[in-house]
């Protein structure tokens, strides 16, 4: 969404709630502001899952360290169902495992 959309999304909340609080003190309003308000649309929200598609190709767990810095750690999905660290890195790089 542009600068200027969210501007006037803004502005007219701000009169919205201006208006509501005139009227909740009696304050007299001399004409309604209501327009058309837009509201902002959002991007849909695509979730993208881990594959060796499109995930970096790693050779094995000690590859992933080197090439990383950073130890692989496992989903707590992959803990519940008791699969070790080799069988978690292929499945979420395709490699070849091999524990550090």
């Amino acid at each position: 969404m542009t600068t200027r959309n969210w501007k006037n999304f803004y502005e007219e909340v701000s009169g919205m709630i201006s208006d509501a609080f005139d009227n909740s003190f009696g304050r007299k309003i001399t004409q309604p502001k209501l327009k058309k308000v837009m509201i902002p649309q959002t991007q849909p929200i695509v979730e993208v899952k881990a594959t060796a598609k499109t995930s970096p190709n790693y050779q094995s767990i000690e590859d992933y360290t080197e090439k990383t810095g950073k130890r692989f750690r496992m989903t707590k999905d992959q803990k519940n169902r008791n699969l070790t660290r080799e069988e978690a890195f292929a499945e979420t790089y395709g490699g070849g495992g091999g524990g550090l």
